[in-house]
């Protein structure tokens, strides 16, 4: 909730600098270390004056950083000390060390309070069986997908895709086996082995992987997924043991 006005002072405790009375003056203007302070009202100041606590709204008031007493003071007269208090219900700064993980909400710490290129979090698919297809166009690999919320619009994702494969070879002609990854609908990338045979019955094989770092530049869940295809329908191609890893890396 926002404040109107002044922001209230939070477990902020601090003794005001002492200050040299002038005869006949009511209004001093207090200060911590030399730097002009403010209390939040008359009521969060404890004021001695000449040995005896004066009492807030009557023998003194407050305006900005500028105290004054009810009636003027005179030379012999001394400010003992005036003690500025935040809010009791708060304990301000913790110290160095004190704050543990426990005392940490979930999702408290953003990205922007981290080192550029921490990795904050990971996802993984995999299907560590074979997954054919004969077609000639591209087609999902059954399982080999991933969701991922970024948690900053700057941040990238770094995805690692790895699979083996495994196809028949068509007598006289160029076969090619091809796997591509995509975020959501958008290819990133594509990788390929093509193989021949002059009397055909043969079996070939290829290794695929990638490594792309991807600026999906939303906050929005993304899913990353990889898919394959074979250029002759007479062969039926296999992947076999693909996976694919997301991480977020921060900006």
């Amino acid at each position: 909730m926002a404040y109107i006005g002044k922001t209230p002072l939070v477990g902020d405790f601090k003794v005001v600098d002492n200050i040299s009375v002038v005869n006949n003056q009511a209004a001093y203007n207090m200060q911590v270390a030399g730097v002009n302070v403010i209390p939040e009202t008359a009521q969060n100041l404890i004021v001695s004056l000449n040995g005896v606590i004066q009492k807030p709204g009557s023998s003194f008031n407050v305006s900005s950083s500028t105290i004054t007493f009810s009636q003027n003071l005179v030379t012999g007269d001394v400010i003992d000390f005036i003690q500025i208090l935040g809010s009791v219900l708060d304990i301000g700064t913790p110290s160095d060390g004190t704050v543990t993980e426990s005392k940490i909400g979930s999702g408290a710490v953003t990205s922007a309070k981290l080192s550029s290129g921490k990795i904050l979090q990971i996802v993984q698919g995999n299907n560590t069986g074979v997954v054919s297809t004969t077609s000639t166009s591209f087609v999902d690999i059954t399982s080999v997908t991933a969701s991922i919320t970024p948690i900053s619009t700057s941040n990238k994702i770094m995805v690692i895709y790895s699979s083996d494969g495994f196809y028949p070879l068509v007598a006289s002609t160029n076969v090619v086996y091809k796997h591509q990854v995509l975020r959501d609908s958008t290819a990133l990338g594509e990788r390929s082995v093509t193989s021949a045979s002059s009397s055909g019955g043969l079996q070939a094989r290829g290794s695929f992987s990638f490594t792309i770092l991807d600026s999906p530049s939303t906050t929005s869940s993304v899913t990353y997924k990889a898919q394959h295809k074979i250029s002759s329908s007479s062969s039926t191609a296999q992947a076999s043991d693909a996976s694919i890893v997301l991480m977020e890396v921060s900006a």
